[in-house]
């Protein structure tokens, strides 16, 4: 029996947790459809796009490193935010053989915030820790609400471009990773009414990586600790924040509402998200 489909490409791909997500949601809702991991290499990427055009059971897919750039060519049109981030993690059919692309990491990173967002603040400022693709996104995003941006990476000259690129308005400052990594002494001032976040948006403390060494003096009071590796999902960062007493965030948070986003688009119904928790124990079990 052919059934509808879509799919999460990327190089290398076994380790996207996309198809059990997308495959929990799919069965509750009952959707006759499959949702696939499907492994992509850069010289493959044109073939692959070409031949999904005339597919009529093809839904879209996810794009997942290295081809959330690259891809952007060889679509028909690019939709917000993607535009703006400079980057595509969703493809979709619009008939007679046309695609677009567009970004769910934007949404997906906001939504855990929702709350603290809602509110009105005095001031807004959040250290974000990387410069790749996730970091596009996200810096996107948070200037979008209104923060103060510092961009910390290996290369400062690097975060400096994509702070030029996009979050041109706004005094935003671009340093060296290891500025995070020695104690500081500096003496914050009243945070009350101040929304500080701290991200990491680099792939530092992921398993078969170095740790991410940031020293939590550098956090405000009250700072909400953000990060979007997901194996583990309980990284030393996060770990070390809470002992700090800071709130924190894991990665599931934004994989989750990324994908949710891009399975109302592939499959035209809202993703089940009352069963959030019996998805997390899927994931992490």
């Amino acid at each position: 029996m052919t059934r509808l489909y879509a799919e999460v490409i990327g190089d290398p791909i076994a380790q996207s947790k996309s198809p059990a997500i997308h495959g929990f949601w799919l069965g509750k809702l009952g959707i006759e459809a499959e949702y696939r991991a499907c492994h992509v290499t850069a010289d493959a990427l044109p073939d692959y796009i070409a031949a999904r055009r005339a597919d009529p059971l093809w839904r879209g897919c996810n794009v997942t490193m290295p081809h959330k750039q690259v891809v952007m060519p060889l679509l028909d049109r690019i939709d917000p935010p993607a535009d703006a981030i400079g980057a595509v993690n969703t493809i979709v059919p619009l008939g007679n053989g046309q695609l677009a692309g567009t970004n769910t990491d934007a949404a997906g990173f906001l939504e855990p915030l929702a709350r603290q967002l809602a509110q009105t603040h005095y001031f807004r400022m959040a250290r974000i820790i990387g410069t790749g693709g996730a970091a596009r996104a996200i810096i996107t995003a948070l200037a979008g609400e209104g923060f103060t941006l510092v961009v910390a990476g290996r290369d400062p000259a690097k975060a400096r471009a994509l702070l030029d690129e996009l979050a041109p308005r706004g005094e935003h400052h671009a340093i060296d990773l290891a500025h995070f990594a020695d104690p500081t002494d500096f003496a914050f001032d009243d945070r009350e009414a101040c929304c500080d976040l701290v991200v990491n948006a680099s792939s530092l403390g992921m398993q078969g990586q170095p740790p991410l060494a940031f020293e939590w003096s550098h956090a405000p009071p009250g700072s909400i600790a953000y990060d979007i590796v997901t194996a583990p999902l309980d990284t030393p960062f996060l770990q070390a924040a809470r002992a700090k007493g800071h709130r924190t965030i894991d990665g599931l948070s934004m994989l989750i509402g990324q994908a949710a986003v891009a399975f109302e688009k592939f499959f035209g119904q809202p993703a089940p998200r009352q069963h959030d928790a019996e998805l997390r124990a899927i994931l992490t079990s």
